[in-house]
Formats: structure tokens, sequence, C-alpha cells
């Protein structure tokens, strides 16, 4: 009798022992779970910024072909970022060819990129000097310094969607525009 208790308390032990094997390897496999996808998310998150400091490097270099390239055919472009009217891609390459004639040394300047799953957001600067006519301004010859934040969503490896914070009041004063208050209407 006493061999049988010995032996069921063996069992027992042995069942316990199992459990909690079991538990921890089932936790192990969730651990491993949970790492290999926030490894996946970082490799995604490091390709994203990388596309970006390439869009920036690219329109330095005035190449319009990374619209075609890098950008989803159905991107939009919400500049300022509450617009509710987007550029498409091609319309966006538009605005920048006009900005490459007004400004042939035009220069962005990426200071921070920030990844997080599917989205990019770029602090940057851009400098240049008014050597062309641009929408209706004739060369000034005033060089500009201004910065914007560029926020981006990434699918597939192109850019979907993108708006656009900049300071085009300072950008336009630089220039030598003035903002003055409009003069109250006579009755």
């Amino acid at each position: 009798m006493r061999r049988i208790r010995n032996a069921n308390g063996v069992l027992a032990l042995t069942a316990v022992v199992l459990l909690q094997c079991l538990t921890v390897a089932c936790q192990d496999r969730a651990t491993l779970a949970e790492l290999e996808k926030c490894r996946v998310e970082a490799t995604a998150e490091k390709q994203n910024g990388a596309l970006v400091r390439r869009i920036f490097d690219q329109l330095n270099r005035r190449n319009d072909g990374i619209y075609q390239e890098l950008y989803a055919p159905e991107y939009g472009w919400h500049f300022p970022s509450n617009n509710p009217k987007a550029l498409n891609r091609e319309e966006e390459a538009g605005f920048v060819k006009l900005l490459w004639a007004g400004f042939p040394d035009i220069h962005w300047d990426a200071k921070e990129i920030i990844a997080r799953d599917d989205t990019i957001v770029a602090r940057f600067m851009v400098r240049g000097t008014h050597k062309g006519e641009y929408q209706g301004l004739l060369p000034t010859g005033n060089t500009f310094e201004a910065g914007g934040v560029w926020t981006g969503r990434i699918k597939n490896g192109k850019v979907v969607e993108a708006r656009e914070e900049f300071d085009v009041l300072g950008w336009m004063q630089q220039l030598g525009m003035e903002l003055k208050p409009k003069q109250p209407k006579e009755k």
C-alpha cells in the first residue's frame, strides 16, 4: 500500500513538473513570437526611414522620376496638412519642378526622421536662392531658409499619403514679401 502511495505521489509530482515545463515552454513560444514581431516591425520602420531619406536625396538631385518610383499611384499630398484636396504624385512633381526653376540651388535637409509602424515623420529644413520666376514672383536674388514637417504613410515600400506643414510665411518674407493687414472698407 505504501508503494502505491509513493507511486501516486511521484506521478502527481511528475504531472506538476510537466505542467510547469509546458507552461514555461508556451510562454517562451509566445515571447519568441513577440520578439519576432518586434524585429519585423523594426526592420520595416528602418526601411521606411531609408525610403524617406532617399526621397530627400533624390529631390536634391533634381530627379522627378522618384514620384513614379517611390510614390504609389493612389498617392495624395495634403499641403497644408488640413487641406482636404490632395495633390496626386504628378501634381506634386509639377510643383517641385516650379521650385527647381525658381530656386536652382534649392536643398532639402532632413533633420530628424521618426518611424512608427507605417507612419514616418520628418522634420526638415529647405534653403535656396530665388534666381528664377516662381509663381509670378520675379527673381529677387534673396536667399531663404525655412523649416517644415512632413508626415507620410508607407505601404508596400511606397508612399501612399503625405501631409506637410511648412513655414510659407517666413519663406515669403525672406523673399521680400510683406504681410499687411487689410484696409477697412470705406462706407
